[in-house]
């Protein structure tokens, strides 16, 4: 079964290959888009050395890291889901001898490592090239830092199959999708860093699994937490990690069922 699931990782792998042309004048503009993000973030620090606990070095680095990640954990499962929900072709996968969740991971995990190996990482060299940014010396911190972008591949993967779903129980779940892909990149800190939002704010986004999939990892590339605190961190996403497992499974039962009753 492990070899089966290995397979479908490298069959999401060589489909995308067949599309990279997009993905080389996706790094430009990618590029163009951390360019952008640098002149604003430097106009607004202006003579300030440190706003939000960084300087305008780690704020560059924290901009280029977390747009680069997220091509790498970003990924259309839910549409996925939702549209074979909808023409049916999901019956198919339940009478298959694999599980349709670890299946779609492994189509996400395929995708996302073609997407690191020929978008990111060249990404992040063009983007060290041209604009001030300070990539870590120390390997323990890359070790981490690697460690906790896997897991926020898985996180977000969560989230996205959840969202999926929720096909099964709401005749359009487009709506859903939206403001789900708007809460993920407004409140992970992709958009703005965690530590610019009102104290307040911080303490309820806090509670939410989205500053695992990018606010965390970029504060540990970037320096801003360090030692013991990336520890910390780490664990954090691992308890959003297994946390999510729950309502995943639920639904996943509900669907079946429903599915199954929707069938006669």
């Amino acid at each position: 079964m492990g070899s089966a699931y290995f397979e479908i990782i490298r069959m999401r792998f060589l489909m995308m290959l067949a599309y990279r042309v997009n993905y080389y004048s996706g790094i430009i503009i990618y590029s163009l888009n951390i360019g952008a993000y640098y002149f604003l973030w430097k106009a607004i620090y202006g003579s300030k050395e440190v706003l939000g606990g960084l300087t305008l070095t780690q704020m560059t680095t924290y901009v280029a890291v977390s747009w680069m990640a997220r091509a790498f954990y970003f990924n259309n499962l839910d549409r996925e889901i939702a549209n074979e929900i909808k023409d049916g072709s999901v019956a198919i996968q339940f009478i298959r001898p694999y599980n349709y969740i670890i299946v779609k991971m492994m189509q996400g995990l395929g995708e996302g490592l073609f997407r690191l190996l020929l978008f990111s990482t060249p990404g992040m060299v063009i983007v060290s090239l041209l604009f001030p940014v300070k990539l870590p010396t120390d390997p323990g911190v890359w070790i981490v830092f690697l460690g906790m972008l896997f897991l926020s591949f898985l996180i977000n993967t969560q989230i996205n199959i959840i969202t999926g779903l929720f096909a099964f129980f709401l005749e359009n779940n487009e709506g859903l999708m939206r403001m789900k892909r708007v809460a993920v990149d407004l409140f992970s800190g992709l958009v703005v860093p965690m530590s610019f939002f009102p104290e307040w704010s911080q303490g309820i986004i806090n509670l939410l699994p989205f500053p695992a999939i990018t606010y965390l990892p970029g504060s540990v590339f970037t320096g801003k937490v360090a030692g013991i605190g990336a520890w910390n961190v780490f664990a954090v996403q691992l308890v959003w990690f297994v946390l999510l497992i729950i309502p995943l499974f639920l639904l996943w039962r509900g669907a079946r069922t429903r599915l199954f009753v929707q069938g006669g």
